[in-house]
């Protein structure tokens, strides 16, 4: 049975937490429903729009929408049914748009179970996808964090497009999309030099494969949803943001079988069938 969110944790009402009214907002819902990555299959389907902040705490708030103050670092949280408040960015661990809430769901599982698990670990034969400027400073951090290079250039493609100065709308940063609270801890001072972003970006990835094995679909949606949102539905979250964005990455990026004496894989949904992925060097489109 899962924990239920606490909404608007009272430790956030602080010096730089300022609530004022609002109008009101449609109130956001939730379904407590694992969705895997298979196909899926809405019956009498209806959905809301918003957003889950989550603290480095750990705790979350369901919103009804939220405005970046990039000048301030600051964001302001609009509440189901009306008022905001706003919080310093550095307390936000991420932000996933747009839950999944349905009425009715049924899932068929139409892809195939691995029959053994998969590899993330480095190999000189999985080198970056797609030839960029930054290759050498991703071989360099995956090999240090003993992770699959292509694998990491694969999500990075996904976060930034290899923008280094990239800033999303949440306001993630760099090559590898690091928030700042999740830089600081990381000990990332300089989120827009692309060595050091990289650097903890992949050290961020090496600690979801050793909580959640070598199963690329729970890390890629761990990375994006987090971690309590994985173990929260037992595998992928039924989110509309993170089930894109795991499917993406997988159409780009082959996953390398395991040998038998690999780490075993963790629990969760099944792991999406790739794609093939493109020849070293080769230009993708740009993400959808």
């Amino acid at each position: 049975m899962r924990a239920p969110f606490r909404e608007c944790p009272s430790s956030l009402v602080g010096s730089r937490n300022r609530v004022r009214p609002l109008v009101h907002a449609s109130t956001v819902l939730r379904l407590g429903l694992g969705i895997g990555l298979g196909a899926v299959g809405l019956l009498a389907a209806g959905s809301a729009r918003g957003e889950l902040i989550v603290f480095e705490d750990g705790r979350v708030v369901k919103a009804a929408g939220y405005r970046l103050d990039s000048a301030q670092d600051e964001l302001e949280i609009r509440l189901p049914g009306g008022g905001s408040y706003v919080v310093d960015l550095g307390r936000v661990e991420r932000i996933v748009d747009d839950e999944v809430v349905v009425s009715s769901v049924a899932v068929e599982d139409l892809r195939p179970r691995p029959a053994a698990p998969y590899d993330l670990s480095f190999s000189d034969s999985r080198r970056p996808l797609f030839r960029t400027a930054y290759d050498g400073l991703i071989e360099k951090a995956a090999k240090a964090e003993n992770l699959d290079a292509s694998f990491v250039s694969a999500l990075i493609r996904a976060e930034s497009n290899y923008e280094p100065r990239a800033v999303s709308r949440k306001g993630a940063r760099g090559l590898m999309q690091l928030m700042p609270a999740t830089a600081k801890r990381l000990s990332v001072g300089k989120p827009f030099d692309p060595e050091s972003n990289v650097r903890g970006g992949v050290r961020y990835l090496r600690e979801l494969v050793d909580r959640f094995g070598h199963r690329p679909d729970l890390v890629l949606a761990a990375y994006n949803a987090g971690e309590g949102a994985v173990e929260q539905y037992g595998g992928v979250p039924p989110y509309r943001e993170t089930v894109a964005y795991v499917d993406r990455i997988m159409t780009w990026w082959q996953p390398r079988s395991a040998s038998p004496a690999a780490p075993a894989a963790g629990g969760g949904s099944v792991v999406a069938a790739a794609a093939p992925a493109p020849e070293a060097g080769r230009a993708l489109p740009a993400p959808r």
